[in-house]
């Protein structure tokens, strides 16, 4: 009788091992790491995760003396801890404020922890162009009207500037509507009328 059809369940292997097969290829097509992080970037280094058990967050000098910011990153809790104090998983031995730097027993090995610091990148330059295109400016001359013990008569000129602020902002803004109904752009002269 020769060849026997496949059945229903050798169907199912089929179908299962071709799947695996396509996930398997589909995987290696993803990227290693982030397309969006700057390759050698500190945050690309960052992004393996963290390298020790628990890091240092931050320092803050109390009435006790100095506390330290712990976290630990199996829990993804932290805490803050003095010198030598006892009750979690890990001892704060020494301190170095110089390197912002601890020592600290944890399970039984001795680690040294550094205080980690934010990198911010710049977004870029600011924005170019007539002041009117980026939005309306502060009014210098309402900052100088403030006075440290005001009388009545400083309040009263600081309530004048504001008020006329307030006029000369809302001027912008109807300049600004009456321009976009005409089709103008805010910042650009209007166009040469056509003869």
């Amino acid at each position: 009788m020769g060849m026997r059809l496949p059945t229903r369940w050798h169907c199912a292997d089929l179908w299962a091992f071709a799947a695996l097969a396509w996930a398997a290829t589909a995987r290696a097509d993803l990227a290693p790491s982030s397309p969006f992080i700057p390759a050698g970037s500190a945050a690309a280094s960052a992004q393996a995760g963290p390298s020790s058990p628990v890091e240092l967050r931050g320092e803050m000098a109390t009435s006790e003396g100095a506390s330290y910011c712990i976290y630990d990153t199996a829990k993804k809790k932290d805490v803050w801890v003095g010198l030598n104090e006892a009750g979690h998983d890990f001892v704060v031995k020494t301190a170095d404020p110089a390197t912002d730097s601890v020592t600290v027993d944890y399970q039984g090995r001795s680690l040294l922890l550094t205080l980690r610091t934010a990198k911010v990148a710049s977004s870029g330059s600011p924005p170019t162009g007539a002041p009117e295109a980026r939005g309306p400016q502060p009014n210098p001359s309402l900052a100088s009207t403030v006075v440290l013990n005001p009388t009545a008569a400083d309040e009263q000129r600081r309530l004048d500037a504001v008020a006329q602020e307030v006029r000369r902002r809302r001027m912008e803004r109807e300049r600004a509507a009456m321009g976009a109904q005409n089709g103008l752009v805010p910042g650009q002269p209007p166009p040469a009328p056509n003869r």
